[in-house]
């Protein structure tokens, strides 16, 4: 299967994107390893502080020595340089905050699947002329479902994850499927400061096991 649709396909099928970031490498493997016992097989770490390259590339070697198919992804990718950075790292795709022609550009002469963020119907229609097809709604707690509900006619191909603002409950996940979303982005409200914190790997398992359990009931 084309790497560009294998990724679209885990997203979708989880219905989940978990995104987070920590400066320690352990806290980080552990985090991931914690998804990946809940049933997560694609997450994306973001490039938020100094360590996350150096992290990245530790994550991915773990990932590929004890983590059998999951895919990494980076995101708040918001340079050309940073995109080379994190594909030269390994990097499986690419999410940005927003879309950036010099992204575009990059990603261009690679076989990497770049996500790029839209706040409106211009920024959509601007990465459906660079063949995009699927795109991050951010901020989605400023945009909410009623956005979603109002374009979707208007772009029946596209497909779209909202990320931020989305609540670990039926109500807030079911709120955003109604709409017309294939995923929800869910980062602090999943991987909380307070687990960090506490190093209760064992809790973001079984809040991620919740998450999935309720998408999953919301597409039968």
């Amino acid at each position: 299967m084309d790497k560009k649709l294998l990724i679209k396909e885990l997203i979708f099928q989880q219905g989940i994107l978990p995104l987070f970031y920590n400066a320690d490498p352990d806290v980080s493997v552990n985090v991931v390893k914690a998804l990946y016992e809940g049933g997560i097989r694609t997450i994306e770490y973001t490039n938020r502080g100094e360590a996350a390259l150096k992290n990245f590339s530790v994550l991915k070697k773990v990932a590929e020595g004890e983590m059998p198919g999951m895919q990494l992804g980076i995101g708040t990718i918001k340079t050309s340089d940073a995109a080379r950075a994190f594909i030269d790292a390994g990097a499986d795709y690419i999410v940005s905050p927003g879309f950036s022609l010099d992204i575009a550009k990059e990603i261009a002469h690679t076989s990497i699947l770049w996500i790029p963020g839209c706040m409106t119907p211009t920024e959509i229609m601007q990465a459906e002329s660079h063949r995009i097809d699927f795109v991050k709604l951010f901020p989605g707690n400023i945009l909410g479902p009623a956005f979603m509900q109002a374009i979707k006619e208007l772009f029946p191909e596209m497909k779209f994850m909202p990320t931020g603002g989305v609540e670990l409950t039926k109500e807030s996940i079911e709120s955003w499927f109604k709409a017309g979303v294939s995923a929800v982005g869910m980062g602090s409200k999943l991987i909380t400061a307070k687990l960090i914190e506490a190093k209760d790997y064992k809790q973001i398992t079984e809040l991620t096991q919740k998450a999935i359990t309720i998408i999953q009931s919301l597409k039968k």
